[in-house]
């Protein structure tokens, strides 16, 4: 489970086993809610966030943080999972120390 950012106890991650499209699991104590990343022509177009399974989502407070991390940060979590993924390398866990 590849941990990518930490940020003032969000928590973004990948399971071992994941599928398209490109997504991130976002954990914040024992909440954790799931976005799915939609880019076109390199950029983030779009975003859907959906519930983990048999886990409480993620309070509206929390959501509106990890869409902002999100925002700022598409581009190294599509990089996060293309190297993971296709090269099969472990991703650097970025840890955001100033709030955005």
């Amino acid at each position: 489970m590849p941990k990518i950012i930490e940020y003032f106890g969000l928590v973004f991650y990948f399971y071992s086993h994941e599928h398209l499209p490109i997504h991130v699991h976002v954990r914040y104590a024992e909440y954790e809610s799931v976005v799915e990343l939609f880019f076109e022509s390199g950029e983030l177009k779009s975003m859907d966030v959906r519930h983990a399974r048999g886990i409480e989502p993620l309070p509206a407070k929390q959501l509106k943080e990890a869409k902002k991390v999100i925002e700022s940060q598409a581009i190294f979590i599509a990089n996060s999972w293309s190297s993971y993924f296709v090269l099969g390398k472990d991703p650097e866990t970025k840890k955001i120390t100033k709030k955005l």
